[in-house]
């Protein structure tokens, strides 16, 4: 894994001419940074877009997700079981069969090339599989904490947000991280919602970028570096509550 880490950042800040040398320089002493600049002059828009969608999707897979799973784990709702079931559903519904539909619903929306029709498309995914990891962390929450709550007079929201969240927080990490990172990578759903190359995410931006400059491969290596970064980042950051988030709920007293 970190070979190829290596020899994409190798190749990043090697001028192109070493790229295609005979023998391979493993070690960029005279390397350059002109790949990044060029990469940002073409891809700081996309990237951009990505963050603002992947921000966006989060935000909706949160406001949707987190009540359902509440509704579904806590308050033992009527029907928990069968949308409990629908989520395993959705969750194996392949997005390419998805693609047309949501171009078709995005186009008489008068949605398409906007972030909105990219966050619900993402959302649309990341919402079973969240209320799935959020829920079963919520029954592992003690029913005790509730009813002490109730009697102290906290209403069903007040419960959620002071208690339920916080015991909880590791699974809404969770969630959240994995929500963010395949909006960030989705590419599917972008190529299909966006036709104007302004208003794509960095995911189409490369693909574009990569065709219009095939020859410059140190740019190219440059924007994927650049592209990585944020998951990267948010990965190193998250890891331990991902860890955490996972198996919570997995284990009772």
């Amino acid at each position: 894994m970190l070979f190829p880490l290596y020899w994409m950042l190798n190749a990043s800040l090697l001028p192109s001419t070493d790229l295609v040398k005979s023998s391979p320089t493993w070690f960029p002493l005279h390397g350059t940074l002109q790949g990044y600049r060029r990469a940002l002059s073409s891809q700081g828009g996309h990237l951009l877009v990505s963050l603002g969608v992947s921000a966006g999707t989060v935000l909706v897979v949160l406001l949707i997700a987190v009540p359902a799973a509440y509704g579904m784990a806590q308050l033992r709702a009527p029907g928990g079981r069968m949308l409990t079931f629908a989520f395993l559903v959705a969750q194996m519904i392949p997005g390419v069969v998805m693609a047309n539909s949501f171009y078709t619903m995005a186009n008489k929306l008068q949605l398409l090339d906007s972030p909105l029709a990219l966050i619900l498309a993402d959302s649309t995914l990341c919402v079973p599989f969240a209320a799935l990891i959020l829920s079963t962390a919520m029954r592992g929450v003690p029913a005790e904490l509730s009813e002490a709550a109730e009697l102290d007079g906290a209403s069903r929201l007040r419960t959620l947000l002071s208690v339920i969240l916080p015991v909880s927080r590791n699974a809404v990490v969770t969630a959240s991280l994995f929500s963010f990172l395949f909006a960030w990578a989705d590419f599917l759903f972008a190529v299909t919602l966006t036709t104007q190359d302004d208003r794509a995410p960095v995911t189409v931006g490369i693909y574009r970028f990569i065709g219009a400059h095939l020859s410059d491969w140190n740019s190219v290596m440059a924007t994927g570096i650049i592209a990585s970064l944020p998951a990267a980042v948010l990965l190193v950051i998250a890891q331990r509550y991902v860890a955490a988030g996972v198996t919570s709920g997995a284990v009772k007293d």
